[in-house]
């Protein structure tokens, strides 16, 4: 069956609440309420153990973006760092379709988006503190966002400030592209978590 996940232009993100704070996971929902999918952090046994000890900053992660039938769309993965964070992305054939690079400046991230070829397809930016994100492409045009405001359906079933919701611009059609940043956008929580 063809999974349809990044058909849809407007994403909204659920933190599941873990206590014990290893491995993050979020579910993703479409516009419309349905679930349709997830966010899950994997973490060895031996670098939870090193968690404990290390800055998770510099630690390589993994993250997998499942859709509602639990197959793998995309996969997000860091090796060891210790400036300047590079994160592959994968398509759901473990295929690389690009990479994220972080600038952190004080309450005020970037996120560059590159494909294959090293160029900047997409760059995120905007205020932590606020959680008000602009997802713009090479040329400097808005292509998406990503903030705390509801609409519609999602109004009445989000009403705490740990989620959030991203879109994109309904005729960007670049599709693999849009998994790039995407993928990018849908995991900015999690990436930006392992800087804290």
């Amino acid at each position: 069956m063809e999974s349809n996940f990044f058909e849809t232009d407007s994403y909204f993100i659920d933190e599941k609440v873990n206590y014990f704070k290893f491995e993050n996971a979020y579910k993703i929902f479409n516009d419309k309420g349905e679930h349709i999918g997830s966010i899950n952090q994997k973490i060895p046994f031996g670098q939870k153990i090193l968690r404990l000890v290390l800055d998770k900053g510099m630690m390589p992660f993994l993250l997998e973006i499942r859709n509602s039938n639990d197959l793998v769309e995309a996969t997000l993965k860091r090796g060891w760092t210790l400036l300047m964070s590079k994160i592959t992305i994968l398509d759901s054939k473990g295929s690389p379709v690009g990479t994220i690079r972080q600038k952190f400046k004080l309450l005020k991230p970037t996120f560059k988006i590159f494909d294959l070829n090293e160029r900047v397809i997409a760059e995120i930016n905007g205020d932590w503190k606020a959680w008000n994100f602009v997802i713009k492409d090479a040329s400097g045009n808005q292509i998406g966002a990503i903030n705390k405001k509801w609409a519609g359906a999602m109004k009445e079933i989000f009403t705490t400030a740990d989620k959030y919701n991203v879109t994109i611009e309904p005729n960007y059609a670049e599709n693999a592209n849009k998994i790039a940043i995407l993928c990018s956008a849908i995991s900015i929580d999690l990436v930006m978590k392992e800087k804290k």
